[in-house]
């Protein structure tokens, strides 16, 4: 698969794309392992936030789990040629109000496992004219569906890396 060219994403997205260096598909499937078992084994930093105002490592494992959803969402919608303008989620938000310091850390592992190999099934039968196709956001931002596949890898790999460079690094771990 090519990479998306800059003009199927809005800047934004430049952050995340260019984590992926090799294979998108590789990195969709290895990090169903690689991210929850960095997490599984520093489970000990569960109710860990590395500075004021960030999240617990829960509740960074829950947003992933809350952005791969509403991400897949997306790209489900533009890869059917839906024209329905999509609005944007406030990552805060959803943190705040979906209580994942009360969630076992293992159902969340579970749950974005679970989550990711069945995405994995949507992303392997894409098409060619599937991965073109773009949808609009409500503040008319364009995106390709193959740009939100690259999207979703790299908000995995970006997350490890602050995982392993805020989270444990800061701890010694």
């Amino acid at each position: 698969m090519n990479r998306p060219q800059p003009e199927e994403y809005a800047s934004w997205g430049a952050v995340y794309i260019d984590q992926i260096t090799g294979d998108v598909f590789e990195d969709l499937e290895n990090q169903v392992l690689h991210f929850t078992d960095t997490i599984l084994a520093h489970r000990q930093l569960e109710s860990y936030a590395y500075a004021p105002g960030k999240w617990t490592m829960k509740e960074l494992l829950g947003h992933m789990v809350d952005t791969e959803r509403i991400l897949v969402f997306r790209l489900t919608a533009f890869a059917r040629n839906d024209k329905t303008a999509l609005p944007g989620f406030e990552e805060d938000d959803y943190v705040r109000y979906a209580d994942f310091a009360g969630r076992q850390l293992d159902d969340l592992v579970q749950e974005f496992v679970l989550l990711r190999k069945s995405n994995l099934f949507l992303f392997r039968g894409l098409t060619e004219a599937q991965l073109d196709r773009r949808g609009t956001m409500t503040d008319g931002r364009i995106i390709s569906v193959r740009a939100l596949l690259y999207v979703i890898a790299g908000h995995v790999n970006h997350h490890q890396r602050v995982l392993e460079t805020k989270y444990l690094k800061q701890t010694g771990k």
